[in-house]
């Protein structure tokens, strides 16, 4: 591995540790985060993807939750990246993503071990993404996968993240709400997946259209629990754009639409 490849990571691994202590106001759980996710297995992961050239520079992190880190990445012609890491030392999250992947006909035979569990969740993750992509539903675009570190499309510019509609409402809401009936008819027909998790909280607005994000616990219409999860999120999407006065389907009816029955 090449002294300068060493050099970038140090460096990438400095910025972090200053952005997450601006992140978190917990003086004492500020080095054990930055330590959380830059175990021995990512950090050879990370150097890898650096030294392949898949990445050239990675910034501070731009999303943080219990489950994973989202960082800001760049490529050598500057085109800006995501890096999702998951977090290995979860206990919680392993108890929560077994649903999501037990029934998923994709994924048999998963090893029940923390690692395994989560290397199996970050595949499953840049799957959807390209099964979706391949659908023409808007999702980031997934770029490479190792071990539990997903690059992908950054969605928003010079690492600021585009909104969400929580934060962010669509200025035509009539408009958006039509357009994500559209994604979810595409997502459930051609990509054969139902989100699972659709909430204001993970579709951004982006170049003035609703996207997708966050499809890590998306599953194969075949699982056990896909109907469950499709009602739940049409449920979720009317409730939301209802608030925003828009004249939304029922949910019954909206079902029928997406299914295609």
């Amino acid at each position: 591995m090449s002294t300068k490849v060493r050099e970038r990571l140090y460096h990438t691994e400095r910025r972090v540790e200053r952005r997450d202590k601006m992140l978190i106001h917990d003086k004492a759980n500020e080095r054990a985060t930055v330590e959380e996710v830059f175990d021995q297995s990512t950090r050879l992961i990370v150097f890898d993807l650096l030294n392949s050239g898949i990445l050239y520079e990675v910034n501070g992190a731009v999303s943080s939750g219990k489950e994973a880190k989202v960082y800001w990445a760049t490529n050598k012609e500057g085109v800006d990246l995501a890096v999702k890491i998951y977090l290995t030392s979860s206990a919680e999250f392993k108890k929560g993503m077994l649903k999501y992947i037990e029934g998923d006909p994709r994924f048999k035979g998963v090893k029940r071990d923390t690692r395994s569990l989560i290397a199996v969740w970050a595949q499953k993750e840049f799957r959807n993404l390209r099964e979706a992509t391949d659908a023409k539903v808007p999702v980031p675009k997934p770029i490479a996968l190792k071990g539990n570190v997903v690059v992908m499309e950054f969605i928003g510019k010079n690492g600021v993240s585009a909104p969400s509609l929580k934060e962010q409402p669509p200025k035509n809401p009539q408009r958006a709400y039509k357009l994500l009936i559209t994604y979810l008819k595409r997502l459930y027909q051609k990509a054969k997946l139902v989100h699972g998790d659709l909430s204001e909280y993970n579709i951004l607005m982006w170049k003035g259209k609703p996207l997708i994000f966050d499809m890590s616990q998306s599953v194969s219409i075949q699982h056990p629990m896909a109907d469950f999860l499709l009602r739940r999120d049409l449920t979720n999407l009317n409730r939301f754009f209802s608030r925003l006065n828009v004249n939304v389907v029922p949910v019954e009816e909206l079902h029928k639409m997406v299914v295609g029955k």
